[in-house]
């Protein structure tokens, strides 16, 4: 299972070639993609066709409320780090998902504080 972060959709959004391979294998090969609903909101700008399709292709996940005291005890750890940053690294642990990210600092910081079990990879 895989979380996408901003910047994954970023990267599907400028058609990178690598993103794109990697999500087509994904879906083919019946993965599940999440996208944590504050990652939406941080990406979405009203965009139209294609672009907005790709998440038709993934899980969006609400943020309730135990994920966000979840995420919210770790931004009293980790200085500097986004609520975004945050959510995006706490939904990932509870799945045991691989998280693709154009934020590395930060979300390692984050993993290294409370989540040490989260693989995460760089895109872009």
């Amino acid at each position: 299972m895989i979380t996408f972060d901003t910047g994954a959709l970023v990267a599907i959004e400028r058609r990178d070639r690598a993103m794109l391979a990697f999500m087509t294998a994904a879906l083919a090969a019946g993965s599940k993609i999440t996208v944590p609903s504050v990652v939406v909101g941080e990406w979405w700008r009203g965009q139209r066709g294609p672009t907005a399709r790709i998440l038709d292709a993934v899980d969006i996940e609400v943020l309730g409320g135990r994920l966000a005291k979840v995420a919210g005890e770790v931004l009293g750890v980790v200085r500097g780090a986004s609520l975004v940053d945050a959510v995006v690294v706490a939904s990932a642990a509870q799945r045991g998902d691989l998280v693709l990210t154009g934020d590395m600092n930060d979300l390692l910081r984050i993993r290294d504080a409370r989540f040490p079990g989260v693989r995460i990879r760089a895109v872009g």
